[in-house]
């Protein structure tokens, strides 16, 4: 029952919802405008459309870029994917040019060599067709559609074999990333899931193979990591997949090095563990 319910008999029907202690609307103007503006992250608070000229057909065009120094990371998984508040970063990490079709990571994008130029030609701008959406923003499904188009690329190229490695292992990570924001109400939740770690081990398995073929024949820095980084990045994928001599061997490596730093090593002991959990674990299955 309300306070002044029935003043409705006095014709007075409209005052029984008032406030008893209702404040004067003086004080209620002051307190909205000394009310905080609570302003929502949005992914596209974190990106803009950078200019590029493609080194194949030298068009020039824009792509979305993330602000450097803009997003706040805000943890790590064990095989190094970065994690970062209100956005997903490696949607953003592919250069695709609307013209002809070349498309590689951003760490790449520029560095093509003449035969390399021909092969895509050929190969990709030929059959090429442009189906960029321009939303404001990258959905994982766009976001991935670029990356296998860095590894087509990658491929007809021949690229290094870390390169095409590097190309597998983020497009792993973005995997993980689109797995994680599933809604998990919905009923296909399970299907969704499961179709995407399948993927996701697809290309990890990838770049196992890619990483320990270029350990043997390329130089570091690779892919802007140094050796320590690249040999506990394998051991942690061999360790997904029960690839234990891998694993060990390299962790090892990583504890005796003279050039690996103490936080690296850290990870190395902490990886170790894991691989002992793991073969116990077997051994008792």
């Amino acid at each position: 029952m309300g306070l002044l319910d029935g003043l409705s008999q006095f014709g007075l029907g409209g005052l029984e919802g008032m406030d008893l202690y209702e404040m004067p609307a003086k004080e209620k103007k002051q307190q909205a405008a000394e009310a905080p503006v609570v302003h929502v992250v949005k992914e596209q608070d974190f990106i803009f459309d950078k200019a590029y000229t493609c080194p194949i057909c030298d068009h020039e065009f824009k792509a979305k870029t993330v602000k450097v120094g803009k997003a706040k990371l805000v943890g790590q998984d064990l095989d190094l994917r970065p994690k970062y508040e209100a956005i997903d970063m490696l949607k953003y990490d592919t250069i695709l040019c609307p013209r002809c079709g070349y498309t590689a990571l951003s760490r790449y994008f520029k560095f093509v060599t003449a035969p390399q130029a021909q092969k895509i030609k050929q190969v990709i701008s030929r059959s090429f067709k442009n189906t960029s959406k321009n939303e404001e923003t990258y959905s994982y499904e766009e976001a991935l559609d670029r990356y296998r188009m860095a590894l087509a690329n990658a491929i007809v190229k021949q690229a290094k074999a870390s390169e095409k490695a590097y190309i597998c292992l983020k497009t792993a990570w973005l995997l993980r990333g689109q797995g994680e924001s599933l809604d998990q109400g919905d009923p296909e939740y399970k299907d969704k899931k499961a179709k995407i770690d399948a993927d996701e081990n697809e290309f990890l398995k990838n770049a196992l193979e890619g990483f320990l073929a270029a350990r043997k024949t390329e130089g570091y820095p690779m892919c802007g990591m140094d050796e320590s980084t690249v040999d506990y990045l394998i051991a942690v994928i061999a360790l997904r997949f029960d690839d234990f001599d891998v694993a060990t061997k390299l962790i090892s490596g990583i504890l005796v090095s003279g050039s690996a730093n103490a936080r690296m090593k850290e990870k190395a002991r902490n990886l170790k563990e894991m691989v002992m959990v793991k073969i116990k674990e077997k051994q008792k299955a």
